[in-house]
């Protein structure tokens, strides 16, 4: 752990000596502001309510991925240090939704727009009850990801579950998860932070899976000679993004697929990142065909199979899965792009310049219709509430119904992606 030096007074020392003396001095020791890149351990982390991500260390906080520290209190003036932090997750509260807690002994502190609100600071068993003071670490856990609205808070070994709606607390223990002096909830993600190393972990198990600890330098901050903040990652040019899949579930998360690897795009406020399929996914490493969604099930193409998931807190791939594309669809592959709309029972498969209809009430499962498209060739679709997108390339395709789609239709002009809509850069 860094040694941070606070401001150090010094008194003045008045010596009387001969004429020739040299006039009494005053000595002040400077301030040594932390750099993160040399490997400290933070206090805490967390996104405030527009998705950028604040470090606490001692006394100072750095927002963002990069960039020097400033003094907490220049953001937060009624707090110093703090131990521990997250943003309240309660979509249809307009009370607590989004703002920003942070933990000092046996105080909590809630902020909104970096402004202390009413009634605050608090006793923590005041606002969190069952809750212990003096904690580690906390953070978010959206229903999806864990089984309601709820915060994780971190004292040693151990983690207290604390329900949002209900305010009960369960208190659990994770051989797998060292010690958390920070925790940070990112991209669906858990990452526990120790030293300047992270661990990533399962928020409802507490399972750790791949190889960790691995160095936070390399990940979460833009430190010369460490990973992505060496320099040499590029993002792609956005007309040269290509699409594999694009599909929307019942809950509200846009998911685009691109090789092997994926991206949320519904919480786009939090940063925008790609991450390997086999990660969420682990059946369909190395990339997929079509995905489409429908009735709180994740369909994935890949080749002549259909894997089926079960949406919830996390993906799970249902018992007797992959089954071949003629078995689940009625259809031989390949498979270019696949889609369904909301509150609709026919998934759209696009192959060439033909889309098949297959009715995904019937069963067994049927082409019940053949469209011939204008476009040739078509790398992903989307539909949702607020129309159909066709992605071609480094543009997509907007239309207000399949109906629309046919060759004998009246033509579309294309719209570019722009970086806002993917993680990619201007030409």
């Amino acid at each position: 752990m860094t040694q941070l030096f606070l401001p150090l007074c010094v008194a003045c020392l008045a010596l009387v000596f001969t004429s020739a003396a040299p006039p009494p001095t005053t000595q002040t020791a400077e301030v040594a502001i932390p750099d993160r890149c040399d490997g400290i351990e933070f206090d805490a982390i967390t996104p405030d309510e527009q998705g950028k991500h604040l470090f606490f260390k001692d006394g100072f906080l750095w927002k963002g991925f990069r960039g020097p520290a400033q003094r907490v209190a220049e953001s937060f003036s009624d707090i110093g240090r703090v131990d521990a932090a997250f943003r309240m997750h309660r979509e249809g509260s307009t009370e607590d939704h989004d703002h920003v807690y942070l933990f000092q002994d046996e105080m909590v502190f809630r902020y909104f727009n970096q402004t202390l609100q009413d009634g605050f600071p608090k006793k923590v068993e005041q606002e969190f009850p069952g809750v212990p003071c003096h904690l580690d670490a906390a953070v978010e856990c959206p229903k999806g990801e864990c089984s309601a609205d709820s915060v994780l808070f971190f004292k040693g070994s151990e983690v207290h579950h604390y329900d949002v709606a209900t305010q009960t607390v369960k208190k659990k223990e994770w051989p797998e998860v060292p010690p958390c002096t920070s925790v940070l909830r990112w991209m669906e993600h858990y990452y526990c932070f120790q030293g300047n190393n992270f661990t990533r972990f399962h928020p409802v198990t507490g399972l750790v899976v791949g190889a960790y600890p691995k160095d936070a330098r390399a990940y979460f901050m833009t430190c010369p000679n460490f990973g992505h903040g060496s320099g040499d990652h590029k993002l792609p040019l956005c007309s040269e993004v290509k699409l594999d899949a694009i599909t929307s579930d019942d809950a509200g998360k846009t998911y685009f697929f691109t090789g092997s690897h994926y991206m949320r795009l519904d919480t786009i406020r939090d940063g925008k990142h790609a991450f390997p399929a086999n990660r969420m996914w682990p059946e369909v490493a190395g990339g997929v065909d079509a995905v489409f969604s429908y009735q709180d099930k994740m369909y994935f193409i890949k080749g002549d199979q259909v894997f089926i998931y079960l949406s919830g807190a996390h993906y799970s791939l249902i018992e007797g899965y992959p089954k071949t594309l003629q078995e689940e669809l009625g259809v031989q592959g390949p498979v270019d792009a696949a889609f369904a709309c909301p509150g609709d029972h026919t998934a759209h498969i696009i192959q060439g310049d033909q889309m098949k209809d297959v009715d995904l009430s019937a069963t067994p499962r049927t082409v019940t219709k053949a469209t011939t498209l204008r476009h040739a060739k078509v790398d992903s679709a989307l539909c949702g509430p607020d129309g159909l997108k066709l992605f071609v390339g480094g543009s997509y395709y907007e239309y207000t119904a399949t109906s629309e789609l046919g060759a004998g239709q009246v033509e579309r002009l294309p719209s570019p992606i722009t970086p806002s809509m993917m993680a990619c850069r201007r030409d």
